[in-house]
């Protein structure tokens, strides 16, 4: 419904396991149940991959009531190995790194939607396909760019960054003087 994790519900929740696959989780309502999802989610053994994962790990952690650890974020890969653009938009990564061209048309359309249209269906599939094809990329920038052990402290830091702006300082810098 947007960005705002205090004011916004959770509607959709997109899944792949890298293999072409997307699957959805529609929540038509707050108090929708998805005990195999929060189960998923809540594995620290399991890898879950996030663009802007600090507002995903946010708001799942807020409307689903889980910890979510064992995180990367290609967003803040991005911004750690491709210092040379401001472009770490999910398309922007699509097309730049895949040479994937995706839609952002359905971004801001009705998601609280009891019934999701097609075109809407397929955006958000879009939006987690190519996240593990861009993480390997990234991944080998990173190395070139000897970032790895920073990206990953990053990626543990993420949940905790979310429970931050859930309790309030998601406009403060904390480390700030």
């Amino acid at each position: 419904m947007g960005l705002n994790n205090h004011r916004d519900r959770l509607c959709v929740v997109q899944l792949s396991d890298g293999n072409g696959d997307a699957h959805l989780v529609h929540f038509p309502t707050k108090d929708f149940k998805a005990p195999n999802l929060k189960k998923m989610l809540a594995d620290k053994g399991r890898v879950k991959l996030f663009h802007f994962g600090r507002f995903d790990i946010s708001i799942l952690m807020h409307y689903l009531n889980i910890d979510i650890e064992n995180v990367y974020c290609t967003k803040i890969a991005s911004r750690l190995c491709r210092t040379f653009t401001d472009s770490h938009g999910l398309k922007d990564l699509c097309s730049e790194l895949l040479n994937v061209k995706i839609s952002k048309q359905q971004q801001s359309s009705d998601w609280g939607a009891a019934d999701l249209a097609h075109d809407q269906l397929t955006y958000a599939a879009a939006d987690v396909l190519y996240l593990h094809a861009l993480r390997d990329k990234l991944n080998g920038m990173l190395k070139r760019e000897g970032r790895v052990e920073l990206a990953q402290n990053c990626f543990k830091f993420l949940p905790v960054r979310a429970r931050l702006d859930l309790m309030g300082w998601e406009q403060l810098d904390i480390f700030q003087h």
